[in-house]
């Protein structure tokens, strides 16, 4: 019994490893010059291992996706720790902020794959990134909305807006000072929202 239950829990860890390392190179490298053996050798897993987990790449991207999706909700669910929406907000700035030389390097994980998934004529995994930029959305809305703000929705995509540019010029032009000067332009703007009934 323990060797079976033992068995089990290598085999999660060994899956979770290959869908952290897909994350990773995928966002580093893109969907098509990607490699099942790079992903391999990035889990440090032997490559016919993979085919045990994931049958095929676009497995690997979903499970890829899957990844970015857990990260967003850890993210949030760290932020809900801030008592007030607008520190939440400014919380999300600041991450988004701290991750300038990746994102400068590489781009937003989940935008730069949304936008290749979506020039591949063969599948639908376009639409599971945007799902994923659609949770961020609902979330920034939700602190809007819970200052009082109007426009909740627009405000977030405002937000999310800028940070998918700020994303791409810093990825583009290889500054990452672009999202630091960017973020600090956010804060301020954030601080400059006033609810209808004049409340910060």
């Amino acid at each position: 019994m323990t060797n079976s239950v033992n068995r089990r829990v290598r085999a999660s860890q060994k899956r979770q490893r290959l869908t952290a390392a897909a994350a990773r190179v995928l966002h580093e490298q893109g969907v098509e010059r990607t490699t099942l053996a790079d992903i391999a050798r990035e889990a440090e897993v032997p490559v016919g291992n993979v085919y045990y987990y994931f049958k095929t790449k676009d497995e690997l991207v979903q499970a890829a996706l899957s990844e970015h999706s857990a990260h967003l909700d850890e993210l949030t669910g760290r932020l809900e720790q801030l008592a007030d929406p607008r520190d939440r907000l400014k919380a999300l700035i600041a991450a988004w902020v701290d991750q300038r030389d990746v994102a400068a390097r590489y781009g937003c994980p989940t935008g730069t794959l949304a936008v290749e998934l979506d020039k591949r004529a063969d599948g639908t995994l376009d639409a599971e990134a945007g799902a994923v930029i659609r949770r961020l959305l609902d979330w920034a809305g939700r602190q809007f909305r819970e200052l009082g703000l109007c426009d909740p929705d627009d405000l977030a995509l405002t937000l999310v807006s800028a940070y998918q540019g700020m994303s791409l010029l810093a990825n583009a032009l290889r500054d990452p000072d672009i999202m630091t000067r960017e973020g600090a332009r956010l804060l301020r703007w954030l601080d400059s929202l006033q609810a209808p009934d004049g409340h910060m």
